[in-house]
């Protein structure tokens, strides 16, 4: 039996298993590295976190994104954005040499087991840990806006389910949303040929600003520090200090994870967008149906009505909703035992540690509890010493499955093995 099982092989997945490996831990990877990165993102796009504040973490912080440039002969320079290709070829590198082998099997099930956990991959075969660590990383949960659900996969799709955009060249498409993937997805768009429209419900795009310069007075420094969130100290407070976040009260975090770092755009890809893509302002999709050749798309428009267009193709550029209910690689049971917050993510104690006791969760679905950080590579440092020492924690503590109802002399609630 393994001490730790990491279901994941992203930013999150591989820095876990490396501190997790490093600490004498007996830890299993599963996953394809950086699946998401290399899969779910087309060709051209940019990094929009500074290269320092995307690295993937080992405990001497050895395998930094810069060292890899470095050896590739590219400087990793503050306010000069990283591509995409090359973030992934980076997390490839972390991989093999800071992380133990992954197992590239994809992990369908886990379910609790006297002691700790099983879980089944892809072709079948049970493993068993211990403790478990989820670092799904953003698919699972994807959102789609309701007027759009239910329509073929051949008129609308979501942002991520794109690795490249050739087949909309020279389509009319047209992309839902107001942040850096729905901008950033239609200025490639537009840049291939394709007739492209973005339609916002808010009223004007943000845009970040160019970044203030590394190396600055002491009195600009002191005002808006640096952060991997951006300058600021709002900024600095959710990227630098995840541990202090976690003790707000949960209104406060649940406003915060609401409304912090909102949708805009990188300054970098701003001319881009208007110089090449409509953008309709205040427009909402109030319903969506198939039309040959196409989608119409009824919206309402702010102030004004409502409006029709058609379109050949519909990408929704909106986000995800990390809740319980999209974990469904958890056994029914387990999952339906996990204490959520308000907004319907598990609630995760100070080692990132659910309710279920040895589960232990990471990445986007802990934004919640330990706020905006975790929705960016920067959150991952953190996360990997604070949950590693968790599993140490746990496995001292004794077996897993313990609580939740439980009688300790068998640790597994009926209720959950299901």
């Amino acid at each position: 039996m393994y001490d730790l099982l990491v279901v994941g092989a992203g930013p999150y997945g591989l820095s876990i298993a490396s501190h997790a490996a490093a600490a004498g831990l007996n830890v299993r990877l599963f996953g394809r590295p950086m699946a998401s990165w290399r899969d779910h993102m087309p060709r051209g796009m940019f990094l929009k976190s500074e290269p320092w504040a995307s690295n993937l973490s080992d405990p001497e912080a050895r395998w930094r994104l810069d060292a890899y440039c470095a050896g590739r002969g590219v400087e990793a320079r503050h306010g000069r954005p990283i591509p995409l290709d090359m973030f992934a070829e980076y997390g490839l590198w972390f991989a093999r040499n800071a992380a133990p082998p992954v197992d590239e099997r994809t992990v369908i099930r886990i379910e609790p087991r006297t002691g700790g956990f099983d879980a089944t991959t892809e072709d079948g075969e049970t493993l068993c840990g211990r403790t478990v660590a989820l670092a799904v990383g953003v698919l699972p949960f994807v959102e789609i806006p309701s007027a759009l659900r239910g329509l073929s996969p051949d008129l609308v799709s979501h942002s991520s389910h794109h690795a490249d955009l050739d087949r909309f060249r020279g389509r009319d498409v047209t992309v839902v949303g107001g942040g850096q993937a729905a901008l950033e997805t239609a200025a490639l768009l537009a840049e291939q040929g394709g007739r492209v429209r973005v339609l916002v419900r808010a009223k004007e795009l943000c845009w970040n600003e160019v970044p203030p310069p590394w190396e600055r007075p002491w009195w600009q420094s002191a005002r808006a520090p640096h952060s991997g969130l951006g300058p600021g100290w709002r900024n600095w407070f959710y990227s630098e200090r995840p541990g202090l976040y976690r003790r707000l009260t949960e209104p406060t975090r649940a406003r915060i994870a609401a409304t912090a770092l909102g949708p805009a755009g990188a300054w970098w890809v701003r001319e881009r967008v208007e110089s090449g893509v409509e953008v309709l302002l205040g427009r909402e999709v109030m319903a969506a149906r198939a039309t040959p050749g196409g989608v119409r798309l009824d919206t309402a428009v702010r102030g004004d009505g409502t409006d029709t267009l058609t379109t050949e193709h519909v990408i929704a550029a909106t986000g995800f909703r990390a809740t319980r209910e999209r974990l469904r690689l958890l056994s029914d049971g387990l999952r339906t035992t996990l204490g959520t917050g308000a907004d319907g993510a598990p609630e995760v104690d100070r080692g990132f540690e659910s309710s279920y006791p040895g589960l232990f969760l990471a990445g986007l679905i802990t934004a919640s509890g330990f706020g905006p950080a975790m929705r960016f590579v920067h959150g991952a440092t953190f996360t990997a010493d604070t949950l590693v020492r968790g599993v140490r924690r746990r496995l001292r503590s004794g077996p897993a499955g313990w609580g939740v109802g439980a009688d300790r002399r068998d640790p597994v609630p009926d209720a959950v093995r299901s």
